[in-house]
C-alpha cells in the first residue's frame, strides 16, 4: 500500500512542487492538501493519512498548534507529521518537536530528500538526525530549564543502562555509535531505546532527546 500523504503549505505553489515530486514515487500518494491548519485538522479526519507534511507558518492555525492537535501526547493514532521550514533553525521548530511532530525538513531540501523524509517517517522513526537535535536545543537553551529542578520521577523507572542511552541520543550519537560506546550490539541498544521510550511515553528518539533536555537529565552545550 502507497503512504498516504498530506501536503499542508499556505502557498499553492509550493504544494503543487511537493505534489509532482512525491506522485512520481511508486509507493506514495498525495490523498489532499490544506491551506492552513485548520483545513489540515478536517483533512487528517476525512482522510486520514499516513504522514501530514506540516508547514510552521500558517495563517488561522499554524503548524504548531495543528501538529498538537493531530498528534500531541493524548493522541495514539498512526499519523505521522514532518514538519516543513524555511529556515535552518526556525524559532518554532523545537516547539513543533515537543507538540509531537516526529521530525522536520527544510523546503529547500532535495528532492531525493523530501521523499525520503516521508518515507522515514511513515515507518514510525524520525527523521531529524540526533546532531540536528542536540544543535536545536542548544540555539534554545534559553527555552529549557536549568537544570536545578527536581528530576521527574518517570527517570526513576529506566534502568541505569536504559539512562546511559537517553543521554547519549540526547547528545546526538546514532544507534551505531550508541552501541560502540556501550560495547553492545545495535539490536541491543535498539531494544534499550524502546524500552525508554515505552517508560516515559514518548513517541521517537527525538522526543527523547527533547525530554533528556527539559527534565535536566542532560545540559544545553555540554
Amino acid at each position: 500500500m502507497p503512504i498516504r500523504v498530506l501536503l499542508v503549505d499556505d502557498q499553492p505553489l509550493l504544494r503543487t512542487g511537493f505534489r509532482m515530486i512525491l506522485e512520481a514515487e511508486h509507493d506514495v500518494a498525495v490523498v489532499g492538501e490544506a491551506g492552513d491548519g485548520v483545513q489540515a485538522l478536517e483533512q487528517v479526519r476525512a482522510l486520514q493519512p499516513d504522514v501530514v507534511l506540516m508547514d510552521i507558518r500558517m495563517p488561522r492555525m499554524d503548524g504548531v498548534e495543528a501538529t498538537r492537535q493531530i498528534t500531541g501526547p493524548a493522541k495514539d493514532g498512526p499519523v505521522k507529521v514532518l514538519v516543513l521550514t524555511t529556515f535552518d533553525l526556525d524559532e518554532y521548530v523545537v516547539e513543533a518537536l515537543r507538540a509531537g511532530a516526529s521530525g522536520f525538513l527544510l523546503k529547500d531540501a532535495p528532492a531525493a530528500e523530501l521523499v525520503q523524509a516521508i518515507r522515514v517517517v511513515a515507518a514510525g522513526e524520525a527523521m531529524l538526525a540526533p546532531s540536528v537535535t542536540r544543535r536545536l536545543l542548544d540555539m534554545y537553551a534559553e527555552k529549557l530549564p536549568s537544570g536545578e529542578s527536581p528530576v521527574p520521577d518517570a527517570l526513576s523507572t529506566l534502568t541505569e543502562r536504559e539512562v546511559e542511552v537517553l543521554k547519549l541520543v540526547a547528545r546526538g550519537l546514532s544507534n551505531a555509535e550508541i552501541a560502540a560506546d556501550l560495547f553492545v550490539s545495535e539490536t541491543t541498544v535498539k531494544t534499550h531505546v524502546g524500552h525508554v521510550l515505552t517508560k516515559l511515553g514518548l513517541r521517537d528518539r527525538v522526543q527523547a532527546a527533547v525530554y533528556a533536555y527539559e527534565s535536566g537529565l542532560v545540559r544545553p552545550g555540554l
